[in-house]
């Protein structure tokens, strides 16, 4: 199968419009296996499906990266049905390769969603998993990392993005 190319922050397909996944066929399992592929090389926990350009409700993660196959999971279509709590946690993001910044996230989610050939189910989760769904579900959203962080902190976050473009460590 193979890798595909993670695009970065800046580009608008990140924050474009993401169609429901509606056919559950080949072409799909061969979309999933290339974002397992993708997510594990960058090595990352997850990936959705517009940080390869394509603008589909799809996400992948796996918290072992590709060491235990039964962490795999398919996320297509997927919704937070219900939040608790909230968590302070540092989090990054394959769109900004490098940076790390610290907010608030839920501390327990469940999230419907179907699998990889359709079938809907719920996924319970709590700390990093339940994390990691709320990162992926952002970008299905239209949400990134720097969405979720304000003020001086944002601006020194943007300004830590510019030096490493300017540097040409970006990407």
């Amino acid at each position: 199968m193979g890798r595909r190319p993670i695009i970065l922050w800046g580009d608008p397909r990140l924050v474009a419009p993401n169609a429901p996944v509606e056919a559950f066929d080949q072409d799909l399992d061969r979309l999933i296996t290339e974002m397992f592929e993708t997510s594990w090389a960058a090595p990352g926990l997850g990936l959705a499906a517009p940080q390869i350009a394509v603008n589909l409700r799809l996400a992948v993660l796996d918290l072992s990266v590709g060491k235990d196959p039964d962490q795999k999971t398919v996320l297509a279509n997927p919704e937070i049905i219900d939040r608790e709590g909230q968590v302070s946690m540092e989090e990054g993001c394959l769109s900004f390769p490098g940076l790390f910044t610290t907010f608030e996230r839920p501390q327990s989610i469940t999230v419907r969603a179907q699998d990889a050939t359709g079938k809907w189910r719920e996924i319970e989760a709590e700390d990093l998993l339940a994390q990691t769904l709320c990162h992926e579900i952002d970008h299905l959203n239209g949400t990134l990392l720097i969405d979720h962080i304000r003020g001086l902190k944002r601006k020194m976050f943007i300004r830590r993005v510019k030096k490493l473009q300017q540097a040409g460590a970006w990407g």
